[in-house]
This record gives structure tokens, C-alpha cells and sequence, in this order.
């Protein structure tokens, strides 16, 4: 986490003119665009590994431009939290053309979006702080998504027991990335039990 955000704050030092905003759609954009060269499959995965670590770049460049030039604000907050929703989905889609199983792809969609849901309902609730680095913040879900689609280029064409490399590399990542979701909700749903001690307050849903 630090090394990711310190490479965020750095490269925007001298991109401080740019609207955060450009930075989020710019990254939302590249994500969706890694869809494409993961469905196109062999060395083209590793394109997608590629874009999907750019639009994670881009992501943490967006908040580093909004703090590091005083241009943070509710709505920009709001917008960052869904495109990140957005992006996250587009690696899960990703993964899911490049051949891994759709069950195991929802499964990790489902856990990129669960710890920050929690943290957002606590928030909701009266807990004022995020809690404890999981095992599973943004960064991590980045890198397991590029560096899976990255290694499944790498080792396309290649057989392993009869199932090709590629898609045996996306959905071992896949699950491995579940398993850390998992682990990394576990971690956060730990940490809340001690917050959320307050009374109870109605659910309008």
C-alpha cells in the first residue's frame, strides 16, 4: 500500500493542472479496454495485464491530484468509489473471457466489492474509521488481476495436463484471489464486531 500510493503522489506532482476527474474516467476507460485483448487471448493477455495495472495507476492518480491540490470534494469522492465498483468489474470480466470459470468469476467480483460495501455500511452506521489494511485493498485486487492475465500470455499455448495454460493461470488467479477476498473480509468483519457496538438503527431497504 505504501509503495502504491507513494507512486501515485510522485507522478502526480507534475500532472497537478489535470482535473482528478480526467484521471478517473481515463482509468475507467483503460480497464474497460483490457476486455478486448483478454477475450483475443495468447500474447494479447498480456496487453490486458498491462491496462488493467495502468487503470489501477490511474485510479490512485485521480485521489493523489484531488488531495495533493486541494481539489477533494464529496462528489469526486462518490464518483471514485463507483468507477472503482466499474473497473473491478471489468476485471472479473476480463478474467471470465480470458477462460476462467463464471461461478468462480462472480465470486471474485463479489469479493473485490464486499470489503468496501462493509466499510461504507460502518460508515453509515457511525464507525469515523476505515479499519485495519486487509490483505485485499484496491492495490492487491489490481495486481492479482494484471499479473493473472499477464501470466496467462506468458504461458498460453503451453498444456498442462491437458487444459491449456492460459486458462488454468486465469483461474487459479481467480480463485487465489477469491481465497484473499475472503481472508481480507474475514479480517475487516473481525475488526467491525469491536465498532459496531452502538444501538441499532433501522435498514430503510
Amino acid at each position: 500500500m505504501r509503495g502504491w500510493l507513494t507512486l501515485a503522489h510522485t507522478l502526480a506532482r507534475p500532472l497537478a493542472g489535470l482535473p482528478p476527474v480526467v484521471a478517473t474516467a481515463a482509468g475507467l476507460a483503460v480497464a474497460a479496454a483490457a476486455v478486448g485483448p483478454a477475450a483475443a487471448g495468447g500474447a494479447w493477455l498480456v496487453a490486458a495485464g498491462l491496462l488493467v495495472g495502468l487503470s489501477g495507476l490511474l485510479d490512485s492518480l485521480d485521489g493523489a491530484l484531488a488531495i495533493g491540490t486541494g481539489r477533494a470534494s464529496q462528489r469526486g469522492y462518490v464518483l471514485d468509489s463507483v468507477v472503482d465498483r466499474l473497473t473491478e468489474a471489468a476485471y472479473a470480466a476480463a478474467l471470465w473471457v480470458a477462460g476462467a470459470p463464471g461461478w468462480l468469476v462472480v465470486l471474485f467480483g463479489a469479493l473485490c466489492w464486499l470489503p468496501d460495501y462493509l466499510r461504507a455500511r460502518a460508515g453509515q452506521a457511525g464507525v469515523d474509521r476505515t479499519g485495519p489494511i486487509s490483505l485485499w485493498e484496491r492495490p492487491t485486487r489490481v495486481l492479482m488481476a494484471g499479473f493473472t492475465l499477464g501470466g496467462a500470455g506468458v504461458v498460453s499455448g503451453l498444456e498442462v495436463a491437458g487444459v491449456d495454460g492460459a486458462v488454468l493461470t486465469v483461474t487459479c488467479g481467480a480463485a487465489v484471489g477469491a481465497l484473499l477476498g475472503a481472508v481480507g473480509t474475514a479480517q475487516l468483519w473481525l475488526w467491525l464486531r469491536s465498532e459496531l457496538t452502538g444501538p441499532g438503527r433501522a435498514d430503510p431497504g
